[in-house]
């Protein structure tokens, strides 16, 4: 009857099309039966990230967790002792920019950038880049810097134009870098306490050549020495290569000077035997540098590590790059063919063989000049050493 009634308002209406009506209105029927089963329908915790121009993410369950873990981060790095005061990260500062790498410490580094310095962390991309070195950050870097949140990122380092790197103690097949992008390496040496190490001075000759950068030994504790004369003597080799030879002492302020004109411009980077004074020069010429320092072991004679980090400080129209004294300094790459190009003063030319070592061969015109004076000793023995230490 109904069906029928329904068919008499609609005048001819087709029985077929008819009954494909009915069925659907039953499935609507049967979906709505379902809908009163109280169960709420799953949903999706969308959140809009203001940051990407109106594309959405989808918030994971433990989004939560991960908001604690970056609030309790950021706390970490509030607790940590700033350079200066600028770490303070503000709204406006919160985008990329350049800036060069300062200190470096525990997988993090500090960012000088807009005459501000940032605490920042390390992109994990950059940890898994294979170039040869065991950091890929050093003092001195130039990087960009992004932020993730209240976080500041190192993402990229740029091209450098030169590093000062030596073999990497825990694994010899890298290098460890230990300043990037400097203009002249200030060799510091002591005269006595602890005494003068001339293979160190030759490897560190031999390292700012490669680099392409000027190198400048300075003799400290110069109060110590018993005759002047003697030493300039035992030194003159230096000056007669071309090298800047200062001669300096914080106790009487000899050279002092003269050393304040050399560090007046540009990035240079302070090395040596530990306990030469390397902080001491620093601080006799800026005294409000907070640098350490230390006595020498009496027992050892050798200088304990007092900076234990390389540190980038403004001076003048430039800057210095403290690093930690180090007792041995690796040739990285070089051969022992190459090792002659350093020592012009061997006169490799005149011996009666090729492959002349220059030790113990007979007729060898290096070990005749040693032996004649015309050639310095010194020289011939730190070669000697340097030869043995290279591969062919």
């Amino acid at each position: 009857m109904e069906r029928n009634a329904v068919a008499s308002k609609r005048g001819n209406t087709n029985p077929i099309e008819l009954k494909n009506e009915e069925r659907l209105r039953e499935k609507a029927n049967r979906g709505l039966k379902r809908n009163k089963s109280g169960k709420k329908s799953r949903q999706r915790d969308w959140l809009q990230d203001d940051n990407v121009g109106g594309f959405e993410r989808v918030m994971p369950r433990d989004e939560s967790e991960r908001r604690r873990m970056v609030e309790q981060n950021k706390r970490n790095l509030a607790e940590t002792p700033p350079i200066d005061e600028a770490d303070d990260l503000s709204a406006s500062a919160r985008s990329e920019s350049a800036g060069r790498v300062v200190e470096i410490s525990r997988g993090m580094c500090r960012v000088e950038a807009r005459g501000q310095v940032w605490l920042c962390h390390l992109r994990g991309a950059l940890l898994t880049k294979e170039e040869g070195f065991s950091n890929v950050v050093a003092v001195g870097d130039w990087v960009d810097v992004g932020w993730v949140g209240e976080e500041a990122i190192v993402q990229q380092v740029f091209s450098r134009h030169n590093v000062i790197a030596r073999p990497d103690p825990s694994n010899p097949h890298l290098r460890q870098i230990l300043v990037a992008n400097v203009d002249r390496l200030l060799i510091v040496a002591a005269w006595r306490n602890p005494n003068i190490w001339y293979e160190l001075i030759d490897r560190y000759l031999i390292v700012a050549q490669r680099a392409g950068v000027e190198p400048v030994i300075c003799v400290n504790k110069v109060d110590l020495v018993e005759d002047h004369a003697s030493m300039e003597a035992e030194l003159r080799i230096y000056h007669d290569l071309g090298f800047r030879v200062l001669y300096t002492s914080t106790l009487t302020g000899q050279g002092i000077s003269e050393l304040e004109t050399v560090l007046h411009t540009g990035i240079t980077t302070l090395t040596g035997l530990s306990g030469a004074g390397k902080s001491s020069l620093l601080r006799s010429i800026q005294p409000d540098f907070d640098l350490k320092t230390g006595l020498v072991s009496d027992d050892s004679g050798q200088g304990r590590h007092t900076t234990t980090q390389s540190n980038m400080l403004p001076f003048a129209n430039g800057y210095v790059i403290d690093t930690p004294g180090i007792r041995e300094f690796g040739l990285a790459g070089l051969t022992r063919s190459e090792l002659a190009t350093f020592y012009p003063d061997l006169p490799h030319h005149a011996c009666r063989f090729a492959d002349c070592t220059h030790q113990q061969e007979p007729g060898c015109a290096i070990l005749a000049g040693v032996a004649q004076g015309t050639v310095s000793p010194t020289r011939h023995k730190t070669y000697c050493k340097l030869w043995r230490t290279l591969s062919e």
